[in-house]
């Protein structure tokens, strides 16, 4: 290919901020912040192509948070950022760029025109990074945190990301200075002579890392938001009951389980797979089962329902969202869902390519009551949070 594939570092454990998790997971207005940082490049009409760097410890994470997003597969990085940025020059080599952008995963509000700008600069110099003139007066500290000096401040500016290079050019310097520890790609480039342009970027472009800087992060999407919230969080419901017919076994949530009687339905009457369908249906607005695959329709009939579950979580992934939590209870005398629960979980989590601890089974019964409790069917009653 011929182009600019941008490269976001995502594989520092950025514990500082707390939250649990690395930073770059942790959500910024309802949106995990790498997620922002990635959506950036890959819906910028001059990046042709995007790849992350990642932990290995973190892959699922990743896998669930970039539902949607055009990217490549990511790689794994190293213990450096220097490392990480090598291996990540590596993995796109036979793509054979014209010119790359390395960008922190950290810093989620990177706007257009400041990576049209680091592109176009590209034209007339080698490596071009964006920064922001240093507006403050500087002091220099001694080892007792006094005041030693006041520095001069003219053509003094802080560094930022995307930092820009022609790709050759930056790939023979990584590996040229490999022995070396650099603090960023700039500095890579420096090391080899050569010339970097410093190009203007913005305020807002900052670089997360404690959790005041995510306290910063949402006053500054409050205020550059055209509307409401960039995300909201969605909840939805779903209830289903199949009566018994003779048969073998039963099918639910994906899983089949042997039984005196089978469910009986258009489909193949997975009752857990019905109900978490419409609660996704729901979250969304956007109808329930019925709507979709209308059971007078011949084409559904005996059908594997994971087909209509796997429809719901592409519709979330088509409006942007992420299926954060699906909680499903099957209600019956038997069989017993106990043994059968984490297969079902698993299955679930398969159908709609979301991490298997964001899926919760239950089972109860109806102490003996009504048609659950005579064992004349089986009912099921699901809950969805997504994240649009």
């Amino acid at each position: 290919m011929t182009g600019t594939v941008a490269l976001v570092l995502a594989g520092g454990r950025g514990t500082r901020a707390g939250g649990g998790v690395p930073k770059q997971y942790r959500d910024i207005g309802g949106i995990p912040m790498l997620r922002r940082t990635l959506a950036a490049f890959a819906e910028h009409p001059d990046i042709d192509a995007v790849r992350a760097v990642i932990h290995p410890d973190d892959t699922g994470l990743y896998q669930d948070l970039t539902h949607g997003l055009d990217l490549l597969e990511p790689v794994i990085g190293s213990d450096s950022r220097q490392g990480s940025s090598y291996n990540g020059l590596i993995s796109i080599d036979n793509l054979s760029p014209d010119s790359v952008l390395i960008q922190d995963a950290a810093r989620p509000f990177t706007d257009r025109a400041t990576v049209r700008r680091i592109i176009d600069s590209l034209a007339t110099s080698p490596a071009a990074i964006a920064a922001v003139p240093v507006i403050d007066t500087i002091k220099r500290g001694d080892a007792q945190d006094r005041v030693s000096g006041t520095v001069e401040r003219a053509g003094l500016w802080r560094a930022q990301t995307p930092q820009g290079f022609r790709f050759k050019a930056i790939l023979d310097a990584h590996e040229a200075v490999k022995d070396q520890e650099l603090t960023d790609d700039a500095g890579v480039a420096e090391a080899m002579g050569m010339s970097v342009q410093l190009v203007m970027g913005h305020e807002n472009n900052i670089k997360i890392t404690t959790e005041e800087d995510f306290m910063r992060a949402e006053t500054i999407l409050r205020e550059t938001s055209p509307g409401p919230a960039a995300a909201e969080t969605r909840l939805g419901t779903g209830f289903d009951v199949h009566r018994f017919e003779p048969g073998d076994h039963v099918t639910i949530c994906g899983v089949d389980i042997p039984h005196s009687a089978r469910l009986k339905g258009h489909s193949d009457a997975d009752v857990g797979l019905h109900a978490i369908t419409d609660a996704i249906f729901g979250a969304l607005a956007e109808g329930d089962i019925g709507d979709h695959f209308p059971p007078s329709d011949p084409q559904w009939k005996s059908v594997d329902s994971a087909i209509f579950l796997a429809k719901a979580a592409e519709r979330v992934r088509v409006r942007q969202g992420v299926i954060t939590s699906l909680d499903v209870t099957i209600i019956c005398e038997l069989p017993k869902i106990g043994p059968h629960r984490d297969a079902m979980r698993t299955r679930i989590a398969e159908i709609c390519d979301i991490d298997p601890g964001r899926v919760s089974v239950k089972a109860t019964t109806t102490e003996g009551l009504g048609f659950t409790g005579r064992a004349e069917g089986i009912a099921a009653q699901a809950a969805a949070a997504i994240q649009l």
